[in-house]
């Protein structure tokens, strides 16, 4: 296999080391480099992504519209190959070639503030730069991938058919869904009164995600561009809220773990506010705050529902490990919103700074 897509590119297989890379859970991905060269190499996960040339053609646009109106944003791209795609279809398999960034890193975890300003600083960067950009150029890369709407009566039609067992084992985790459906609530009235601008988002702002300066730890860039298309900036910024406030994800049993780290909170803020403060309407920012109940609920539909339907989409390691997940998300739900007050009085704060 590595013969014939480095040999799509005019590259010799043999005369490269080829090592499995980085934490991501979707693609496949390898360093593909010799002592002068280093490439990355990715096969697209063509069961998530399942139009993986929406992808190609989406990063294309918006490569072709920032090297006109940023050319110095280091945007990572898929290099060439030999028939002039930016990618290759090798025994029904998408595969593609980016080129390898020195003196580059990423990091899996948040366990500074400055880690979670310098990352929220790139993704909103990232957005600001395409602000003026024709979102409607973009094609959806996964349908639906945040409509909560569509989550919720997802959680509701399990609900109606699953068994009395697993009823009965994750009745908390239901009631507690059920008593948050005022986030959903809030979303659709959101949507539906045009609060929120339609805007090119990330998708999947994990701190993996992001580039930073190997010596400094300065953010670079933004990276993993799979997930972009149009959306609410609420995504990202609560992404970032579920994923950074607390070092536990949400693989972790131990629910005492989980602990809202509100010097974080004020990291994204400032780090994101720096580059969006301008392009956010009032009334967008309104509902900085809101983000991080929108995707960590969300997420907890996601996996209670799942495993109300017997395990069928993610994947599992033992039993219950769904509801584990969803009870995590829960957990972290409720210490999130009960720190809503103090996030309101770091916000005010900074806004009382700043005049």
């Amino acid at each position: 296999m590595f013969q014939a897509v480095l040999g799509a590119y005019g590259l010799n297989a043999e005369k490269f080391k080829i090592e499995p890379f980085g934490s991501g859970l979707i693609n496949h991905t390898w360093k593909v480099y010799s002592e002068k060269l280093a490439y990355i190499l990715q096969e697209v996960n063509t069961a998530v992504f399942r139009q993986p040339q929406n992808i190609a053609q989406n990063i294309k646009t918006i490569k072709k519209y920032l090297d006109q109106t940023a050319p110095e944003y280091l945007f990572v791209a898929p290099i060439t190959a030999a028939n002039g795609d930016d990618f290759v279809v090798i025994a029904d398999h998408f595969y593609r070639i980016f080129p390898f960034v020195e003196n580059s890193c990423s990091i899996d975890f948040v366990h500074q503030p400055e880690q979670a300003y310098h990352a929220a600083r790139q993704f909103g960067k990232f957005t600001r730069m395409l602000s003026a950009f024709n979102v409607q150029k973009l094609k959806p890369t996964i349908e639906d991938f945040h409509n909560l709407p569509l989550r919720v009566e997802q959680f509701k039609t399990a609900l109606a058919k699953a068994g009395d067992e697993r009823i009965s084992e994750a009745k908390f985790a239901i009631e507690e869904i059920i008593r948050h459906y005022d986030i959903e609530e809030q979303f659709v009235h959101m949507v539906d009164s045009g609060i929120l601008n339609l805007r090119v988002i990330h998708h999947d702002t994990k701190i993996s995600n992001v580039l930073l300066q190997a010596e400094t730890g300065v953010g670079l860039c933004v990276i993993d561009l799979d997930t972009v298309m149009p959306g609410y900036f609420i995504s990202d910024v609560g992404d970032m809220m579920r994923t950074y406030l607390s070092e536990a994800n949400e693989e972790e049993k131990d629910f005492s773990k989980i602990i809202i780290r509100a010097d974080v909170f004020a990291a994204i803020h400032k780090g994101y506010m720096e580059e969006m403060d301008q392009v956010l309407a009032f009334t967008e920012k309104q509902f900085f705050i809101y983000s991080g109940k929108f995707m960590i609920y969300m997420q907890a539909v996601r996996f209670i529902t799942d495993f109300l339907n017997g395990d069928i989409y993610y994947k599992t390691n033992y039993p219950k490990h769904n509801l584990l997940r969803g009870l995590n998300q829960i957990d972290l739900l409720n210490k999130y919103m009960a720190k809503e007050p103090e996030f309101e009085g770091i916000i005010k704060k900074i806004n009382d700074f700043h005049g």
